[in-house]
């Protein structure tokens, strides 16, 4: 009885009072009402659902004022039917700046022609530089010697040494390294046996350079790059006596 009259109580609250059925009507009207106005509701709905998925893009333009900065540049690239001996790496951009020969974190892992590694690879400078072939050499040498450049000499670079010095004493001449068998430092250290060794083979190149933060270009080619009458260009005429098999 309480409960019953708790109830009655709580329903004077209650401020939508309900009318009785009897005093209802359903009208043509009222019908049409409520139709159009479940669509909008649907209509709004859909619309508002779409506006919040939709993902907007807002183009800022803005200076850079780290210019001075470097941008690391990540690479991880293999290639099937060029060998590590073959392969060297150069960076311009609009400022004028250029890298011959990148020197930074670079890594070369020679591959089969299956792709599978043949040795473990070693960090090193990008091109031929038959680093452990000279080291060797350089116990068996007289190190004060100054061994002729072949016409290439300039007050930079007096002396070569090794086949490395005498490539880019031509590089800077901007003269094609035509006949490394014909020159003692190169045949010294198995320059063209070494090229002969790996013509059927791959390459596997990864490692990280840096570049200034502005519009330019790096490539991979083969062959050592020089400048000539403003023009870039790759001296592949050292391998073309190495025919694949």
């Amino acid at each position: 009885m309480q409960t019953k009259d708790f109830f009655q109580k709580l329903r004077r609250f209650d401020a939508y009072p309900k009318t009785l059925d009897d005093f209802r009507i359903k009208t043509f009207g009222g019908a049409t009402v409520t139709i159009i106005s479940g669509i909008i509701m649907v209509v709004l709905f859909i619309s508002e659902l779409n506006y919040y998925l939709t993902t907007e893009v807002h183009a800022d333009l803005f200076v850079d004022t780290s210019r001075g900065q470097k941008l690391r540049i990540n690479m991880d690239i293999n290639f099937p039917r060029v060998s590590c001996a073959f392969l060297s790496i150069d960076a311009m951009d609009v400022t004028g700046e250029s890298q011959i020969d990148v020197e930074h974190n670079i890594y070369k892992e020679r591959l089969d022609l299956e792709g599978s590694p043949l040795e473990v690879p070693e960090k090193e400078d990008i091109g031929d530089k038959s680093l452990q072939i000279v080291e060797s050499l350089k116990l068996s040498l007289n190190e004060s010697r100054c061994e002729s450049c072949y016409g290439a000499e300039s007050p930079a670079l007096k002396c070569c040494n090794t086949c490395d010095n005498v490539r880019e004493a031509y590089r800077k001449k901007g003269w094609a390294f035509t006949s490394p068998g014909e020159i003692e430092q190169c045949a010294r250290e198995g320059f063209t046996e070494k090229l002969e060794q790996q013509q059927n083979e791959g390459c596997h190149l990864y490692g990280n350079l840096e570049v200034n933060k502005v519009a330019g270009n790096f490539h991979i080619a083969p062959g050592r790059s020089f400048q000539q009458h403003h023009v870039h260009v790759h001296d592949m005429q050292a391998f073309g006596n190495t025919k694949n098999r």
